[in-house]
């Protein structure tokens, strides 16, 4: 099932063919680090934003470092989030993990910068800077996994793999199959100036929700710096053979739209069909 506000986008192209005709501006890059540590690996899960409902602590909602996790007494559905380029930071992360909780979902977000002098940047930049982040953020999906098949309260069978923005490229490129399911907040799926190329790596009838702005301010034709004038800006083609993906776009949104009402709602539907027993 897909959702598309072909009027919307129709607007954007004709905009956007007008804004790319500006000259981009100059981005700026700090850091040189774009590698994880065996260290920082492990301080990046150690770090990582954990919020466990009460259904799992058997008291109230624990939200802290996945390091200091309480005692446990059941396994539950378990999103491994991976963060934009704001890092944890960001107010919206911990409103959303909060907010996953009381769906009675867990959720743990590993702090990619726990990488000391990571990469870190304003964009427009060169692509090959991109793509060192994209590896740097699946490296933490692989070890994200490993830490959550450890514990005693994340259902491996219910383990849903969601990311946003910069977090989201390595969602949709990961090749695995151990995800019940994945959520792609706020990225296209498609060729533009932050890949080489999208490399998606969805399979045929994977429970796939891809959530964005209508008119994203990175991934749309309203970038005058996109690269790619043939965008749509949503993950619909990367999806056109997925009967089991949906695509929201929301009107006016912001980049950074996890706790908006449509994009919640729309999370929530899919927990909620991911949770069910079989």
């Amino acid at each position: 099932m897909r959702y598309e506000l072909k009027g919307l986008l129709l607007a954007c192209a004709v905009l956007g063919g007008t804004a790319m005709a500006q000259s981009p501006p100059t981005g700026e890059v700090k850091g040189q680090a774009w590698q994880h540590t065996d260290q920082s690996l492990a301080a990046a899960i150690a770090q990582a934003t954990l919020v466990l409902p009460a259904s799992v602590t058997g008291t109230t909602v624990f939200s802290g470092r996945f390091a200091d996790a309480p005692p446990t007494r059941a396994r539950v559905t378990t999103v491994l989030f991976l963060h934009g380029s704001s890092g944890l930071g960001l107010k919206a992360i911990g409103e959303w993990q909060l907010w996953l909780a009381s769906l009675g979902v867990a959720s743990m977000a590993p702090d990619s910068f726990a990488l000391p002098d990571r990469i870190t940047y304003t964009s427009p930049v060169a692509v090959d800077i991109y793509e060192h982040i994209h590896d740097l953020r699946a490296s933490e999906i692989r070890a994200g996994l490993a830490a959550l098949r450890k514990t005693a309260w994340a259902d491996p069978n219910r383990l849903i793999l969601a990311g946003a923005s910069e977090g989201a490229v390595a969602v949709a490129r990961y090749p695995g199959r151990e995800f019940a399911g994945r959520i792609v907040y706020s990225w296209s799926c498609e060729p533009n100036y932050f890949v080489t190329a999208p490399r998606n790596a969805f399979a045929a009838d994977e429970p796939v929700l891809n959530v964005i702005s209508a008119v994203d301010p990175y991934f749309s034709s309203s970038n005058a710096w996109l690269g790619n004038p043939a965008a749509r800006g949503h993950c619909a083609d990367a999806l056109r053979d997925d009967k089991r993906a949906v695509i929201v776009l929301i009107p006016g949104a912001p980049h950074t739209l996890l706790n908006l009402p449509a994009a919640r709602d729309a999370t929530a539907a899919l927990l909620a069909t991911l949770t069910r027993a079989p």
